[in-house]
């Protein structure tokens, strides 16, 4: 299959460069980021679309996905698919979506789960919104790039599993930092306290597999002195848009509200531009109650 690629950086290139090892023939284009190995590089984001059945884009946010996605559009052959796996505002996909079906395209939106090692292990997940024929086009690279492809219904489907997932990653993980240092606090022993939380009731993906107190529990960010799988920076946006989402749904979320807040406050006035998102613990663990 032919494939165009938009956006090589630290998920995009491993994701494009599996891609080209499978046997596809995959055209890409990033304004900074080097061609991965097998990666034809472009002039031009319209030089991608050109001849692809599908094009694939990995950006930042909703306003660049917006801006691209006009330029891919009107270069791309009818029944062509643009999936985009960028994590952006549901609107967004959604304005995306009726631009290209209204050229004769597929569209999807399809955001992943599984950081830069899933990107390079090909273990992401990735939750998908669009028509089903579109879907079907797409999951045998889907298949390449992942372990699994949910497909989550119709246009901005798949923005909004992510979002929502994200949300309660981040509330998690508040929740997670914030006992252990309570643990701390009252002299339990953290590896005790994992033993007992990691089979109980306080069980939870921010605990069991990502915990973030150093020493305990399988290898994570938390043993590489916070070194990013997933940034504080990343988690703030993800936060972000759901509270955007939130209201344009009008709906009630106090705890990703406070988790907002609370990210807010350590990636941009704290410590935590840079480093992984369960760096909170160390965060908790010099504070005081106020």
């Amino acid at each position: 299959m032919k494939i165009g690629f938009i956006g090589l950086g630290n998920m995009g290139g491993p994701m494009a460069a599996n891609l080209a090892k499978a046997g596809h023939e995959v055209l890409g284009f990033d304004l900074a980021a080097p061609m991965p190995e097998g990666v034809t590089a472009a002039a031009s984001a319209a030089d991608v679309a050109k001849g692809a059945q599908v094009v694939i884009t990995m950006l930042p946010n909703g306003q660049i996905l917006r801006s691209v996605a006009a330029e891919l559009i009107a270069a791309m052959e009818p029944g062509a698919v643009l999936c985009d796996c960028s994590t952006v505002d549901v609107d967004s996909a959604r304005a995306v979506a009726d631009q290209a079906h209204a050229a004769g395209l597929g569209a999807l939106d399809a955001p992943v789960s599984g950081g830069v090692g899933g990107a390079a292990g090909g273990t992401l997940t990735f939750m998908v919104g669009g028509t089903a024929d579109a879907f079907a086009k797409v999951q045998p690279l889907f298949e390449i790039m992942g372990q699994k492809a949910v497909h989550c219904g119709e246009a901005g489907a798949g923005q909004a599993a992510k979002i929502c997932n994200n949300m309660i990653l981040g509330v998690t993980m508040i929740a997670t930092c914030e006992a252990f240092a309570l643990a701390d606090k009252l002299g339990l022993d953290r590896q005790k306290m994992f033993d007992v939380v990691s089979t109980s009731s306080g069980y939870s993906w921010s605990m069991n597999a990502y915990c973030p107190a150093p020493g305990v529990g399988p290898q994570s960010p938390a043993d590489n002195g916070y070194k990013p799988g997933f940034a504080a920076d990343l988690m703030l946006k993800d936060l972000r848009l759901s509270q955007q989402a939130a209201e344009s749904a009008d709906a009630d979320t106090p705890m990703g509200a406070l988790a907002t807040s609370l990210y807010t406050t350590f990636v941009e006035s704290e410590d935590g531009k840079g480093r992984d998102f369960s760096a909170m613990l160390p965060r908790f663990v010099g504070r005081h109650r106020s």
